[in-house]
């Protein structure tokens, strides 16, 4: 039977979300001067808060000003590398790298699963020694560029679970010959943590712990 554990990473794995975090290391990297942009952004958040724009839109459009609107993945890499490096020595819950290790100790594949964006997403996976990676992929054009552009859907809510559903195809996995555990902080991974076998909420949010209560989850604390 082929053993596999799903981990969301935000605030699961990590003790604060990266999103943001992410953005501002790479201006204060690359481009310091693009602080002055600061003032526009409310109103991206004003505009995701009256549903005018989705979450996927809403990171695209903070992206397009911090980050800029084509920048070189080359230029871009050796900052990923330095910010995955701070993000596991500064924001990360100890116990789930713990638990990481245990599931690869047993024969697990590891699965990072996170809205997060690819981009630096997996420069945190490859660190932790994850098998695959799931998240929220950038349009890189064919000059190497990273476009404020997501290539498909933000991977977040049920978006997860169908881009989990496509890694299964094409590793060939079986969903009823496989045991699945899944770890999330949040209610917006019910989905994938109904997909799983053993479902657990990791240091959860009040509305995850009631959900987990009521499904007879189990619930840990990673502080």
């Amino acid at each position: 039977m082929q053993k596999i554990s799903l981990y969301d990473m935000d605030r699961t794995i990590t003790v604060r979300g990266t999103y943001t975090p992410f953005l501002f290391h790479m201006v204060f990297a690359l481009a310091p001067w693009r602080l002055i942009f600061l003032p526009i952004l409310p109103f991206g958040f004003i505009a995701y808060a009256l549903k005018l724009i989705s979450r996927g839109q809403l990171k695209t459009f903070n992206q397009r000003w911090l980050l800029g609107s084509a920048p070189r993945l080359s230029t871009l890499q050796p900052h990923i590398e330095r910010f995955a490096d701070g993000v596991l020595r500064h924001n990360r819950h100890r116990k789930a790298i713990n638990q990481i290790e245990a599931d690869r100790a047993d024969g697990r594949k590891l699965v990072l699963v996170t809205a997060s964006y690819e981009l630096y997403a997996g420069a945190i996976a490859r660190r932790l020694g994850f098998d695959h990676l799931i998240g929220t992929q950038l349009v890189v054009d064919g000059e190497g560029r990273v476009l404020p552009q997501i290539n498909g859907e933000n991977c977040y809510d049920d978006a997860k679970i169908g881009r989990i559903k496509q890694l299964f195809s094409t590793q060939g996995w079986q969903r009823g010959e496989a045991h699945v555990r899944a770890y999330s902080d949040h209610v917006s991974d019910e989905a994938m943590l109904e997909f799983a076998d053993e479902a657990i909420a990791t240091t959860p949010t009040p509305k995850l712990r009631r959900l987990a209560r009521l499904r007879g989850w189990k619930i840990v604390d990673w502080r």
